[in-house]
């Protein structure tokens, strides 16, 4: 039997080298770390009861070893519910005892996932004074979800990626995988884990270490690093009134290509691109000041190897006339995308024409019932292009059937009609809800278009429906009500029936 899923790379890499699992137990404390760390928490009824008591000892054993207080980490939890809810203040919680406390006393809300709604909340609380937060600090939003959403996160995460937020990912569940790793912090190894809930503690250690990387304090630092860029942030040491930073930047293993970048004293973050992939860059941040000396702060940046897109093709809700085309990665290189598609056999072709900065489009004005071959080609910056094909299958059309009518063949017995129904039907569905007595359904082949409704007892109104079944779903159904009169209003037995 295979053991549970966890989908983090780099654990997935020492698990299959034999290495260990992490235990869980104790850590040494983390020091010299400063931040503001929000948790977004799943709080729907679409997580059950003991799914959230994990989640929440989970959380507890990711802060256990860090230092809290005002110039330390401050930590605060979001609900993702029908109305997102902020379970405390940043500031709220100084101590490890009171943090401890107000973790075990988080109860779930239930509700509806509105994901998109409670990212929203999160920018709002991230840089607001009023919730605790403190507008100089690194930011880390971590996302504990069973993988459903019920509204669009694509543009609220964009924002608080934008606005210099670094977004990890933990996902309990089957979640889009194309979704989830484009709403990560690059690159989706570091920042996106998959694993079954009772395996969280596996991936502890991990996660620690990726969140302490990120809140170190006073040094320059990388996040977000691709084949082609990366964004460079530091903290808060000058203002626009008291000077400016000149960031130096080369490959190692050859400097004399160092470039150079000004930027105001208002900055702590800037993004570097046009890189070369899979090279390590000496970069150097020299605060300029009249006011005080700040000295040089060095780091080093390797870039991820070149990945290639699109790399992934996804045919997903697929109808009768239109289909869903998703792929991955997205890349910086990339200028735009061109997606073909064309029905299978045949010769015609049609295009669409997508931002790079996109990931997927809606194909429509298709056939029923038709193969397509989609192809989607990446045009780079550099002018090369890659492409992948995919085959995408459009669903039948359903129809429903006309003209449903009843005539009387005997005591509590009627006889139900109807025209066929347009397409490649596969039989019909017809359901009786009696007023009096049990519920029947009874399935015919498509050359029948008639049944006997037997044991319907006088004086009831009864609910007949008519469904076309077709190969791939059902078609769309045809109701009537029919009053069966009192058997002594009439000697010919007769019936009304209503819409």
């Amino acid at each position: 039997m295979l053991a549970k899923a966890v989908l983090s790379l780099g654990l997935w890499l020492r698990f299959a080298a034999g290495q260990d699992t992490p235990e869980r137990g104790p850590r040494p404390p983390i020091s010299n770390t400063e931040g503001d760390l929000l948790f977004l928490l799943d709080s729907s009824a679409s997580v059950s009861h003991y799914e959230f008591s994990r989640v929440k000892e989970f959380m507890w054993d990711l802060l256990q070893p860090f230092t809290f207080g005002p110039r330390d980490v401050q930590t605060s939890i979001i609900h993702i519910s029908t109305t997102p809810t902020m379970e405390f203040p940043f500031d709220r919680h100084p101590s490890h005892g009171s943090l401890r406390q107000a973790i075990r006393g988080t109860r779930q809300l239930m509700g509806d996932t509105n994901t998109g709604k409670a990212l929203s909340l999160a920018k709002e609380k991230l840089f607001s004074g009023e919730a605790g937060a403190r507008p100089d600090v690194p930011k880390v939003l971590v996302w504990v979800t069973d993988g459903f959403s019920t509204d669009d996160i694509s543009e609220p995460m964009q924002l608080l990626k934008d606005m210099g937020v670094t977004v990890f990912i933990v996902s309990t569940g089957r979640g889009n995988y194309l979704e989830l790793s484009a709403a990560a912090s690059q690159p989706p190894d570091k920042h996106l884990h998959f694993v079954d809930v009772d395996d969280l503690p596996i991936i502890t250690k991990e996660l620690q270490d990726g969140i302490r990387g990120v809140l170190q304090a006073n040094r320059l630092h990388a996040v977000d690093v691709t084949s082609s860029s990366f964004r460079l942030m530091w903290p808060k040491l000058l203002s626009q009134e008291t000077g400016y930073y000149t960031l130096q930047y080369g490959p190692t293993d050859d400097l004399a290509r160092k470039r150079t970048k000004q930027v105001s004293g208002a900055h702590t973050s800037l993004v570097l691109s046009d890189l070369a992939p899979e090279t390590t860059y000496e970069v150097a941040l020299i605060p300029e000041s009249n006011v005080h000396y700040f000295p040089p702060q060095t780091t080093r940046v390797t870039t991820l190897a070149e990945e290639i897109s699109p790399a992934q093709v996804l045919i997903s809700e697929s109808g009768p006339r239109s289909f869903h085309v998703s792929w991955a990665p997205t890349l910086d290189s990339v200028m735009g995308y061109q997606v073909l598609y064309g029905p299978l056999p045949g010769n015609s072709v049609e295009v669409l024409e997508v931002d790079g900065r996109h990931n997927s489009t809606v194909v429509e004005n298709l056939a029923p019932n038709t193969t397509y071959l989609v192809t989607v080609t990446a045009i780079y910056r550099s002018g090369k292009e890659k492409s992948l094909s995919a085959k995408a299958c459009t669903q039948e059309e359903g129809s429903k059937v006309r003209h449903l009518r009843f005539e009387d063949v005997g005591p509590n017995t009627l006889k139900a009609s109807w025209d066929s129904a347009d397409g490649q039907v596969v039989g019909y569905r017809v359901r009786c809800r009696r007023q009096a007595g049990p519920s029947s359904v009874l399935s015919v082949s498509p050359r029948v278009h008639s049944v006997l409704l037997t044991d319907l007892a006088a004086g009831t109104a009864n609910r007949v429906c008519v469904t076309p079944v077709y190969r791939n779903q059902p078609g769309r159904r045809l109701c009537r009500t029919v009053h069966v009169q009192p058997a002594s209003e009439a000697q010919g037995y007769r019936h009304r029936q209503r819409a």
